[in-house]
């Protein structure tokens, strides 16, 4: 009987790592394959690839935050409760890829697991502390230093990214088998600066794999490896090849979405706000906290917009007294490759107004689902092994 739930369980963990791959891979790779850069089958395989470097690198801190420090007792993690608690994170995850919201892994994770902590009695509430603290200050982080970003430093990425979206066509960057070693092949009428905005768009997804390996490989494995019946390394393997196995199939549906699912983002502001989240990511990874890369994400966006947005206005001019029209629309107003004025220079009726840039409808929908998601994890795991007899806590 516990061969036949440990198979179970580690069946559900694959499950989840599957639900994973497809629904990182878009946003990861998304500006890459829309922009014709790369096609979707080596999006799927540098994904992968670096899904499984960040799991395997940084992963192990947050893997051990959920399956050992956020219970005081890991003696809770038996294989009849892993299974249970796998399984509301996925299903829960599966509501969230249903309705085609980019749900928080992370989050749903935390819930389940902070349920069964909570039900028994051995919740360490200095962790969950902690991990709810960073949730909200990471954001925080995200908005300003994206706001920074967007009033001072925007302009000139703008200007340096060369990349247009090109439909059809061969992509900009393929691989070349015709020689006994792979090489990366370039468009034939791309220029240097075309070919190091393109490798910039690739690397960019790079990173967000990475981010995302370090952060979400928990998600699925954490709970088995609390019981202490399968070591982290097999665990780890396990859950990069079903995050592999999802990125090379549902995950081809979420590449066609540029950017994020709340907004329609030029290339240039889909690149800061990676790079922004990124890091974040894989800062709090590093000290073992599980976080939240949609979250931070859309406030990243929020502030990068605000930030372009508060460039009709100087310093000087907000001591003076001048009105300042905030518009998260701002991020549209340049296209790529294009030079923008000074601060200063630019009039408010010049900026876009927030509905060219975010659907409100789509927007409601993506943080109703945010708050939903996590809290079917959270409750019915809580109801589950708070009330349920058979787990015999």
């Amino acid at each position: 009987m516990p061969e036949v739930l440990l198979i179970v369980g580690i069946l559900t963990a694959i499950f989840v790592g599957y639900n994973i791959g497809g629904s990182t891979t878009g946003p990861a790779f998304g500006p890459a394959v829309g922009a014709n850069v790369i096609t979707k089958v080596m999006a799927a395989g540098l994904m992968s690839v670096f899904f499984f470097i960040g799991a395997y690198t940084v992963g192990p801190n947050v893997v051990v935050t959920l399956g050992t420090d956020l219970v005081n007792d890991t003696s809770i993690f038996t294989l009849r409760s892993n299974v249970a608690v796998l399984f509301f994170i996925g299903g829960a995850l599966f509501v969230g890829n249903y309705a085609g919201v980019p749900a928080s892994t992370s989050m749903t994770a935390v819930g389940a697991i902070a349920a069964l902590g909570l039900a028994t009695g051995e919740l360490n509430w200095n962790i969950l502390g902690e991990i709810a603290v960073w949730w909200i200050v990471a954001p925080i982080i995200g908005f300003w230093v994206a706001g920074v970003v967007g009033r001072y430093f925007y302009p000139r990425i703008n200007a340096w990214v060369a990349i247009e979206s090109k439909e059809g066509g061969r992509p900009m960057v393929s691989v070349d088998r015709s020689g006994l070693v792979p090489r990366l092949q370039f468009g034939v009428d791309a220029d240097r600066r075309e070919i190091t905005g393109a490798l910039v768009v690739v690397a960019i997804g790079c990173l967000m794999g990475f981010s995302s390996g370090t952060s979400n490989i928990a998600n699925a494995i954490a709970p088995i490896y609390g019981t202490g019946d399968v070591d982290m390394i097999p665990l780890i393997l396990i859950g990069s090849a079903a995050v592999a196995v999802g990125c090379f199939t549902i995950a081809r549906r979420t590449l066609d979405t540029l950017g994020n699912d709340i907004t329609h983002l030029p290339l240039t502001a889909a690149i800061v706000v990676a790079v922004i989240s990124s890091g974040i990511v894989i800062g709090l990874s590093s000290i073992g906290i599980p976080a939240s890369f949609v979250v931070i994400a859309t406030m990243s966006i929020v502030g990068l917009g605000w930030g372009r947005a508060t460039r009709t206005t100087t310093l000087s001019g907000v001591r003076a007294g001048e009105e300042t029209r905030v518009s998260v629309g701002a991020l549209t107003a340049d296209e790529e490759g294009e030079r923008s004025p000074k601060i200063g220079e630019e009039e408010p009726a010049d900026i876009p107004k927030a509905s060219d840039l975010f659907d409100p409808s789509t927007t409601a929908r993506v943080i109703l689902m945010q708050n939903v998601v996590p809290a079917i994890s959270t409750i019915g795991a809580y109801l589950t092994f708070r009330f349920v007899p058979v787990f015999g806590f």
